[in-house]
């Protein structure tokens, strides 16, 4: 029992820590980028999409590079899937959530697409090197993709949207020695973190006779997904809906063009049965379902919002027969 309570102990503290780092990386990265004149493109695209996606960057690497595949994959899939229903679901409860659908769309579609892409590469059951190699290019092409959009209209939705999603984690000025801490502190808190939480959880998931798969979908993947559920909470608070919405899309397409990417190219990732079978569609699902409420009434109501938060409770419940 002694040591349950202390791979719990490691649990806590390492969900503690990944969030803690994750904030910090980004409100230090967002600074520096301030700093340097960086684009909002940059700024809010890549910064802020990608450092809220950090946690599950550092866990699934480090479960790649753990033997855990099953764990760096179902963290994937489960934090997408945790990001629409769960998170979005909650926000749109607490406000609903209007948006301009000209600034979501190509986000949108690209989070569809990149969803997409990630069933035709697991069709033979694994990630491979190639694979992982394919999303990297896929994620380049979007970026570039990005760019050029809004370097062609500057004054468009999408440079106001990424605008509003730093200006949301800009910390307020501060000196250039404080910026570099918060960013490199935040990097040392997720690696540390990254292990204690890895160790807790797949311990205690033994302990309860949890397969890891189903690990890596819930416990993992609803942990890692931390940054995204503040970052658009403070959002919702604040009523920017485009910057709720915008933050999940952004970190759905860097969890499988960035992540999977990174994790396949240092260790292939085998996909297990249920993942292959069941948990790959409700992901796809979720996005089309979410991409459809934006497209169609520009907007994410309370009834839509309370149908995907039962849809993640019907989902977990599943899990649990």
């Amino acid at each position: 029992m002694g040591a349950l309570l202390m791979e719990v102990v490691a649990l806590l503290v390492g969900l503690a820590l990944l969030t803690l780092g994750g904030d910090g990386l980004v409100r230090g990265a967002v600074a520096l980028a301030a700093r340097w004149g960086v684009s909002p493109l940059l700024a809010g695209l890549v910064i802020v999409g990608f450092g809220t996606s950090s946690p599950e960057l550092v866990v699934s690497l480090q479960a790649a590079l753990g033997q855990s595949p099953d764990i760096a994959l179902g963290n994937v899939i489960g934090s997408n899937i945790a990001n629409i229903l769960l998170i979005l679901g909650i926000c749109g409860l607490i406000l609903p959530l209007t948006v301009q659908a000209n600034a979501l769309r190509r986000d949108g579609l690209a989070m569809v697409g990149a969803t997409l892409f990630f069933l035709l590469l697991v069709r033979d059951g694994s990630l491979g090197r190639p694979d992982g190699l394919m999303f990297l290019v896929a994620l380049a092409a979007y970026l570039v993709w990005s760019y050029r959009t809004e370097r062609v209209h500057p004054e468009g939705p999408e440079v106001a949207l990424h605008q509003a999603e730093a200006d949301s984690v800009r910390p307020r000025p501060q000196a250039l020695w404080l910026s570099w801490l918060f960013t490199l502190g935040g990097l040392a808190l997720l690696l540390v973190g990254a292990r204690l939480f890895l160790w807790g959880a797949v311990a205690v998931g033994e302990w309860l006779g949890i397969p890891q798969a189903l690990i890596g979908l819930t416990l993992v993947a609803v942990g890692t997904s931390l940054p995204e559920l503040a970052v658009s909470l403070i959002a919702v608070l604040r009523r920017e809906a485009d910057v709720a919405v915008g933050n999940i899309l952004g970190s759905n397409i860097f969890n499988i063009l960035a992540i999977l990417g990174v994790s396949s190219m240092v260790q292939p990732l085998p996909l297990a049965g249920r993942l292959l079978a069941v948990d790959q569609w409700v992901m796809l699902a979720a996005a089309l379902a979410l991409v459809l409420f934006l497209l169609t009434g520009r907007r994410l109501n309370r009834f839509e919002a309370a149908a995907l938060l039962g849809g993640y409770v019907v989902y977990v419940a599943f899990m649990a027969m």
